[in-house]
């Protein structure tokens, strides 16, 4: 696979400009509000101190979700104060010698987490305007060729097909401008390794391909906030596991048993093994195009988890990247009070690496 200098292992930035806010608990015309509360949190939350921090960690590049409500004020229309603290961000990244990346993490009409009445393939103001921003966002960091620009995050849960024209639109328009920017595009279903089975691939050495992996959802996101399942079932799942009736309780007691072999492929254990049948799609996409980078873009567990069970899963998932010499990028750095499914990798208040296990281990050291 081609390689990028200072693009193999990265860190995610959540939580800053992005998860912004969770809207189930805000009345419907509140929504899209950006409070007084909201401009603090923006000026403070992420400083150079942390792009430096996790410079220390010998990582070399650094992938910043933002949401679109928070840069755009309105139609057409962006916040200068939120292209100051993306241009603050960016320098810092260059001062530590690490490749910013930035990722449009939530876009009107594709919110991974609340589902939106108006989806963005539904609407054409929607998309011309996601076209606009990234319009915008060249023009601003047009003469900086080190940025790179995500178009999209996990894209929702339809075929990559339907998303396939409006990313080769926006591809278009950036390149009327600058026929050198690295853009990645991910693919549907989430952004999960399946996607990839439909997404378009182009005749364009500067285009780089992503897809995130949480497989095994169960195990990633147990007792989460946010998805009825976990939630509801409310039980500590180990990394690696041997008792299948563990995970497969889970399936009948939502009421989805129906699924269970489709997502655990008849196995009666769970180990690096099924990392490696969950990652058979991302295998394929580089067997099929050897000449394409494919990034896994995300990856991580919820905080909550025993830390022991999250250095192990890390070190199973990294190992088959490893395996497969892609690049990556681990989910995620900091979690704020109001992100429901908490996956960070640091603490709340030193904001270092939860164990020097985990600094290891998300170094590639597998």
């Amino acid at each position: 696979m081609k390689k990028i200098e200072r693009f193999s292992k990265g860190m995610g930035i959540g939580g800053w400009l992005t998860n912004y806010k969770r809207f189930k608990v805000l009345p419907e015309n509140k929504r899209m509000d950006i409070t007084i509360g909201d401009l603090e949190h923006f000026e403070s939350y992420i400083t150079e101190r942390d792009i430096s921090y996790i410079a220390s960690l010998r990582l070399d590049h650094v992938r910043l979700g933002f949401d679109q409500i928070v840069l755009e004020e309105t139609p057409y229309k962006y916040r200068d104060c939120i292209i100051g603290h993306l241009k603050n961000f960016v320098s810092w990244c260059e001062k530590y010698k690490m490749r910013p990346v930035l990722n449009l993490h939530k876009a009107l009409g594709n919110y991974c987490d609340v589902a939106s009445a108006i989806g963005l393939f539904d609407s054409q103001d929607y998309m011309d305007r996601f076209v606009a921003l990234w319009v915008k966002l060249e023009e601003v960091f047009h003469d900086d060729s080190e940025v790179m620009f995500e178009l999209l995050n996990e894209v929702v849960d339809i075929t990559s097909t339907r998303w396939n024209p409006l990313a080769k639109r926006t591809l278009d328009a950036i390149r009327a401008l600058n026929p050198d920017r690295y853009v990645i595009i991910g693919c549907g279903h989430w952004g999960s390794p399946p996607g990839l089975d439909t997404l378009d691939v182009y005749d364009d050495e500067r285009v780089i391909y992503t897809f995130h992996t949480y497989n095994p959802f169960e195990f990633t996101h147990q007792r989460g906030l946010l998805q009825e399942g976990p939630l509801y079932y409310n039980r500590e799942m180990p990394w690696p596991c041997d008792d299948i009736e563990r995970y497969r309780l889970c399936f009948e007691i939502n009421g989805h048993l129906d699924e269970f072999d489709d997502n655990y492929f008849g196995m009666d254990k769970l180990d690096i093994s099924f990392i490696r049948k969950a990652l058979e799609p991302a295998v394929r996409f580089i067997e099929r195009y050897p000449d394409k980078i494919l990034w896994c873009g995300e990856f991580g567990t919820i905080r909550h988890a025993r830390t022991e069970w999250r250095e192990n899963w890390m070190r199973d998932v990294i190992t088959v990247i490893k395996e497969n010499d892609m690049p990556y990028i681990v989910w995620k750095y900091l979690s704020t009070h109001n992100d429901g499914n908490r996956f960070s990798l640091v603490d709340d208040d030193r904001r270092e690496i939860v164990s020097e296990e985990m600094a290891k281990i998300i170094l590639g050291n597998v």
